[in-house]
């Protein structure tokens, strides 16, 4: 006689390799077999000065999305880290050039504008119940145009030497103090949401807002602080730029809020919230620098770029929703 605990159900069916390796270790195997690619592409890729040259220019990049996995991990979206990081810089030079303010105090309005802006987008999202889409596109607007007012649409140059040579000046040979950052930065969040109650509770909201407030989680108040979180890291992503540049732009950072998500996605995040890590987005910051480096060494058209970076992201987001659909 057949035991009744072999018939209990049917057995399990098993996911495939491929989807599970997907799932885990494929944006870092998708980096491995980019960097090949290139590297046998063009000469010049593997020269010290080039991969120098794409590490200082992942600084921006990286630091933006590292607050929009916070966001996303949510399963909200800030299209307006781009205009911030326009705006704050501009407060910033505006500030310590034309009003004379002390630099360092210069820099910290930046990131307190930053995080207004951020907190707008929250309380419009959690207190109106605006789409975050809506809400932070708004924000966009509003921002991008206060940054050409500031100085009606002009340029601001000169800054001290200090402040560059945090862009410029390698130590060990290879780390500048905005890479530095960064990484202090990725190393801090990623603790933040593995090891912090306060940090797996995004993952929490992200997976079901109402199971979070029921389970004690305050949903409003987490969301609105994690959109405030993306707003100063947008603004401190303004003066690593104004750093790197020795200026102040009001059309800087066009584009990057699409970037930023694309590297998060593409790091293994879900849009529909409640999956994504730190180490994954950089792994995404690291492609897109990779690509972007590599196409144009190799002499890519930079509207054909725009198409392959298109592609990778409908790749990335085709992956991501498998993975949903076999959960």
């Amino acid at each position: 006689m057949q035991s009744p605990l072999l018939k209990a159900g049917p057995s399990p069916v098993k996911t495939p390799w491929w989807r599970g390796l997907l799932g885990t270790s494929g944006p870092l195997i998708g980096l491995i077999l980019l960097f090949g690619v290139m590297s046998v592409a063009t000469d010049s890729f593997l020269s010290v000065r080039n991969l120098l040259n794409v590490l200082d220019q992942m600084t921006v990049l990286g630091i933006l999305a590292i607050g929009m996995t916070l966001v996303i991990v949510i399963g909200g979206i800030d299209l307006s880290v781009g205009a911030v990081l326009a705006l704050s810089m501009m407060v910033m030079g505006w500030l310590a050039n034309t009003h004379g303010w002390p630099f360092p105090l210069a820099i910290l309005a930046a990131l307190v504008v930053g995080g207004l802006c951020g907190l707008i987008s929250g309380l419009l999202v959690t207190r109106l119940k605006l789409p975050a889409f809506i809400a932070t596109l708004a924000l966009l607007s509003v921002a991008r145009g206060l940054a050409n007012i500031i100085t009606n649409g002009e340029q601001i140059v000169g800054y001290p030497e200090w402040f560059t040579n945090l862009a410029i000046v390698r130590h060990l040979g290879f780390l500048s103090a905005t890479v530095a950052l960064l990484i202090l930065l990725a190393l801090a969040t990623a603790a933040f949401l593995r090891y912090r109650a306060s940090g797996r509770s995004l993952y929490a909201i992200g997976g079901s807002p109402e199971v979070a407030r029921l389970a004690g989680i305050s949903v409003r108040r987490v969301s609105t602080w994690v959109y405030v979180a993306s707003g100063v890291l947008a603004g401190l992503a303004g003066v690593v730029l104004a750093a790197r540049l020795d200026s102040s732009q009001p059309s800087a950072g066009t584009g990057y809020e699409l970037d930023a998500i694309a590297a998060v996605v593409i790091g293994g995040a879900s849009l529909a919230g409640g999956v994504g890590s730190v180490g994954g987005t950089i792994i995404g910051v690291f492609i897109i620098g990779i690509l972007r480096n590599g196409l144009n060494l190799i002499g890519v058209s930079p509207f054909i770029q725009q198409i392959i970076i298109g592609v990778v992201i409908a790749i990335a987001v085709s992956i991501d929703t498998l993975r949903r659909r076999e959960r």
